[in-house]
């Protein structure tokens, strides 16, 4: 299964869970998945994080973009596809301009469903309409699978290293209680 990064999901682990100067491992973690072939971010995605911002997320992109990044073009047949079945056939050009480059991320995952799959931070918001859809959704109405970034670390498995699982293992079970 090739997982395909929403720009969110690298945005929302830098900033919130995962910052790459506290948990090192999680980066690295995604540098071997993308390395082995299951996790790239496609070149849309890629540059909706590098753009405009300076920070350790996007040096950090910057220099394993060859590793990172997955290496095709969107097919513009797969991209209208998204849009048509996924969002509406009759979107108006301010409604297409609101949509950014999430067409081609699904478009990527289209291409391959039963091997490809969506991975964001957005929620399914079965209500929104047209040009409003989120994420889950429109993977729902093509029928591309789509998870959250923390399913795909479930998936795939990621683990801190050992130095904190030991650590917890020399710790008393209450540090509070006291001593009799």
């Amino acid at each position: 299964m090739l997982f395909l990064l929403d720009a969110n999901t690298l945005i929302a682990a830098h900033r919130d869970y995962y910052p790459m100067d506290r948990v090192p491992d999680f980066w690295n973690w995604l540098l071997r998945n993308a390395a082995d072939g299951r996790v790239k971010i496609p070149a849309e995605s890629y540059e909706e994080v590098v753009a405009g911002r300076q920070d350790n997320l996007v040096r950090w992109l910057r220099e394993n973009r060859t590793t990172l990044r997955l290496e095709e073009m969107a097919h513009p047949g797969s991209v209208a596809a998204v849009v048509d079945r996924g969002y509406a056939p009759d979107l108006r050009d301010d409604e297409v301009e609101k949509l950014g480059h999430d067409p081609f991320l699904i478009a990527y995952a289209f291409r391959d469903p039963r091997n490809r799959c969506v991975v964001t931070n957005e929620a399914s918001k079965p209500g929104r309409k047209r040009a409003n859809r989120h994420l889950p959704d429109v993977c729902e109405s093509v029928g591309v699978r789509c998870i959250h970034l923390f399913r795909l670390i479930r998936e795939l498995d990621f683990r801190t290293g050992g130095t904190l699982r030991e650590a917890a293992g020399r710790l008393p079970l209450s540090a509070s209680a006291p001593a009799d």
